[in-house]
C-alpha cells in the first residue's frame, strides 16, 4: 500500500475543547472545523503532522464503536524536553502523569494528558545505556 497520509483520530464528547488544547499547547492549526469534527495540522517540518478530533457519537462511526478514545499515548519527540516541561507543566500548568526523567532505553521524557485523559509523552531521544543499545535495529530505519 502507498498511503498519502496517516493520522490518529481522537473520539471525544469535547470536540472544541480538545481541538483548542492541541492548538494552544502543541502548535497545531485548524484546517477544517465543524461542531462534530476538527482537522488539525502542524506544518513547518519535513512533512506535516496531522491530528483529527471527532465526536464519538457521530453517525459516521459504527454504532458499536461510539465511545471515547482510551488507552492511547501520543508521543511528541522534541529537541529539548526540559524546555517543554517548563513551558507545559510549570507555565501552562498541564497535569503531570509521569515526572520528567531519563530512561535507560534512550529517552528523557515526561507524560501529561489532554482534556480527555489521552496521555501525551513528550520525549527527547538520548543515548541508551549499553544494555539497551544492542537492541536497536538500525537496518529497520533505512
Amino acid at each position: 500500500m502507498r498511503a498519502s497520509s496517516l493520522y490518529p483520530v481522537l473520539l471525544t464528547d469535547r470536540v472544541a475543547a480538545t481541538a483548542d488544547f492541541y492548538v494552544e499547547h502543541f502548535g497545531f492549526a485548524k484546517v477544517f472545523e465543524a461542531d462534530w469534527y476538527v482537522s488539525l495540522k502542524m506544518s513547518g517540518h519535513a512533512f506535516p503532522f496531522e491530528l483529527a478530533i471527532l465526536d464519538a457519537a457521530h453517525p459516521t462511526i459504527p454504532e458499536a464503536y461510539r465511545k471515547k478514545t482510551g488507552g492511547l499515548i501520543l508521543n511528541f519527540e522534541v529537541d529539548d524536553v526540559d524546555k517543554e516541561y517548563e513551558r507545559l507543566v510549570r507555565g501552562a500548568k498541564l497535569p503531570v502523569e509521569l515526572e520528567l526523567r531519563t530512561e535507560e532505553f534512550g529517552q528523557r521524557h515526561f507524560i501529561t494528558s489532554d482534556p480527555n485523559g489521552i496521555l501525551i509523552d513528550v520525549i527527547t531521544v538520548v543515548p541508551p545505556t549499553d544494555d539497551y543499545s544492542s537492541q536497536y535495529i538500525e537496518e529497520a530505519w533505512k
